[in-house]
């Protein structure tokens, strides 16, 4: 564990790192005290994400500007020359694919200022690329804060009220055409179990690696290339490792049509969250049942029972036809940004590789004239 050393924000507050990686007691205490808090920022996904793809808790422990006491959750990864670490090449919160969330503080209210002293730690950290996600809910406070030389990606994710109860956003916020799919569903005898054990890990695995092979398809890339990106994001033991973390916290849906296994998602949950985090389904057999439907109905049902207030879809493009099938179920879009502090421009590289790639393998971003029957969740 570190010792404490004080970092300066740009407007001249200092912040403390009292420790990194952050004790354990007292992020906990932190995350209860949170009601904005994510299933992404509990100390057991990051050892799923350890465990998963390496690295080591770089969680920091801060006292901020306001005096408030808080804990970025965090991963590095170090760079090693002549067998001899160089210090951390990524510092991330949280890395790719892992989700979002930033700073864990008592109570709902996050000050610009604490957050513009985290970034100038974060910048201040020796990291080739340090990277932060806040979650949608309290993106305001960072967009203020962020200095003008962190790079803004764009993102756009869908949040579910859930108040008033399963019967109000039944009646008042998912659209007739939801609810329809529903009832279709239930005509068409489609049943659904959800286990918290992980015995239905290996349900969802099998459906997304099918899953994998028709996203190929749509995008016109190579079966080779999405199956090894596929293993590289969401090796199968990361489904595994995240039910075995997160325990009671982690549930496995499965919708079957005639016996048959056709559409399955997880769903997070941590106090007055519900995240729906990664979905799959075989399109053929789970599309003209309305499967997908009817699981995101019975999970957003459980999820007012066990006292959340929101339920999350995930990230999609404004407009698109994802973004269509979740604003049915009443889900609004919010608008924010993650943030991406580079020693090296690294950002427009990426963007000038990726551009080539796909010209070179005539890739085309995965097509939805119409609602998708899944939705893909959380990045």
């Amino acid at each position: 564990m570190s010792v404490s050393r004080t970092r300066t924000a740009g407007n001249g507050v200092p912040a403390r790192l009292l420790a990194t990686p952050a004790p354990r007691e007292e992020w906990l205490a932190l995350l209860a005290a949170d009601p904005e808090a994510l299933p992404f920022q509990h100390p057991s996904w990051t050892d799923a994400v350890l465990e998963t793809s390496g690295g080591r808790d770089a969680s920091r422990l801060y006292e901020l500007p306001s005096g408030t006491r808080a804990v970025l959750p965090a991963v590095a990864r170090p760079g090693e020359v002549l067998g001899r670490s160089t210090g951390p090449v990524l510092l991330a919160s949280q890395p790719f694919g892992w989700g979002m969330g930033g700073l864990v503080v008592p109570g709902r209210h996050l000050a610009p200022t604490d957050v513009a002293a985290v970034f100038a730690d974060l910048a201040a950290s020796g990291a080739l690329l340090a990277t932060l996600r806040p979650a949608p809910r309290r993106s305001a406070a960072y967009r203020v804060a962020a200095p003008a030389t962190a790079v803004p990606v764009a993102h756009t994710a869908h949040v579910l009220d859930l108040d008033g109860g399963f019967e109000t956003v039944w009646d008042q916020r998912f659209n007739g055409k939801a609810r329809r799919a529903v009832r279709k569903a239930e005509r068409m005898g489609v049943t659904v179990e959800w286990d918290a054990s992980g015995r239905l890990v290996p349900v969802f695995d099998e459906l997304y690696r099918r899953s994998v092979q028709r996203w190929a398809e749509q995008q016109h890339e190579p079966l080779w290339l999405a199956r090894a990106r596929a293993r590289r994001n969401d090796p199968p033991r990361k489904f595994a490792a995240v039910a075995g973390a997160l325990g009671n916290a982690c549930r496995v849906w499965v919708a079957s049509v005639a016996g048959q296994p056709a559409a399955a998602m997880i769903t997070l949950h941590v106090g007055e969250h519900a995240v729906y985090w990664r979905g799959a389904m075989d399109k053929e057999v789970a599309g003209p049942a309305r499967a997908n439907d009817l699981l995101h109905r019975l999970a957003i049902e459980q999820a007012t029972a066990d006292g959340a207030r929101h339920y999350h879809f995930g990230d999609s493009a404004p407009g698109s036809g994802l973004a269509q099938f979740k604003e049915s179920f009443g889900a609004l879009p919010i608008s924010y940004e993650a943030y991406r502090l580079e020693r090296l421009p690294i950002s427009r590289a990426d963007a000038l590789l990726r551009g080539l790639v796909k010209r070179v393998l005539r890739h085309q971003d995965r097509p939805s004239p119409e609602p998708p029957r899944m939705p893909a969740g959380q990045s």
